[in-house]
């Protein structure tokens, strides 16, 4: 039940104009006792690339190298006629996404949304258990969880989609401080309530609960990754990129 906001910006007005990069946010919700590394370069045999790196299976959930960042959400969905023990880990699908390979075919995983970028566009990859969905974001500030961006059946987005389109991203360091500010504004409901960002899924039925974010902005010469973890899983303190 992750969360990520990505702002796309408008074509250059004309070719001699700079190129604004795409910008991101996501919020990791998991299971507090599945071990992860935080963002660094934990694959040796690719240099360049770093993610947050999920111990278990050795996959990513965010990741990124040169102009390309993919980060993966949770979604429902389970492919016909694979058991459970015939599942593959979603998390090889953000590495094989940053080296350049997009999911195509029936997965043998179970639903996920993926989020990629690559230099100054961005798609959204989706698999239900029956068939994968692409989309490319157009220009605006998107917002996505476990259903379909800017699915306003979705209670987090119906709630703080216009906070996060209102809000600046000018460029520069602290970019992301606005963007901030509204997860601040957020934890202030209870980490179970559907609204929330910043949650606490047990109540839901599922283990999961915050426990960190990441902001990105990913342009054509590359990716620039930032990281903060909760003090607490599920609770609200300032976060230090």
């Amino acid at each position: 039940m992750c969360t990520v906001v990505v702002r796309v910006p408008p074509p250059p007005a004309d070719a001699d104009a700079g190129v604004e990069p795409v910008r991101l946010l996501a919020v990791r919700d998991e299971d507090p006792q599945r071990p992860w590394n935080p963002l660094g370069e934990w694959w040796p045999d690719r240099p360049g690339l770093i993610g947050v790196q999920d111990r278990l299976a050795g996959g990513a959930w965010l990741a990124a190298e040169g102009p390309r960042l993919a980060v993966l959400l949770n979604r429902a969905g389970h492919p016909a006629g694979v058991g459970p023990e015939e599942l593959e880990s979603r998390g090889g699908i953000v590495l094989a996404s940053v080296g350049g390979q997009s999911p195509a075919g029936t997965p043998r995983t179970l639903g996920f949304n993926l989020v990629e970028v690559d230099g100054t566009a961005a798609t959204v990859t989706s698999w239900d258990g029956e068939r994968i969905t692409r989309r490319e974001l157009p220009p605006g500030t998107h917002m996505l969880a476990h259903d379909d961006v800017d699915d306003e059946a979705t209670p987090r987005i119906r709630q703080w989609h216009r906070a996060f389109e209102r809000a600046g991203t000018p460029a520069g360091d602290g970019w992301w401080d606005d963007w901030v500010a509204v997860l601040a504004d957020s934890a202030r409901l209870d980490p179970a309530d559907d609204r929330a960002i910043i949650r606490d899924n047990h109540p839901h039925g599922y283990p999961t609960v915050s426990l960190l974010a990441c902001v990105a902005e990913v342009s054509p010469a590359g990716a620039d990754v930032r990281y903060a973890q909760l003090d607490r899983p599920g609770a609200w303190n300032p976060l230090v990129f």
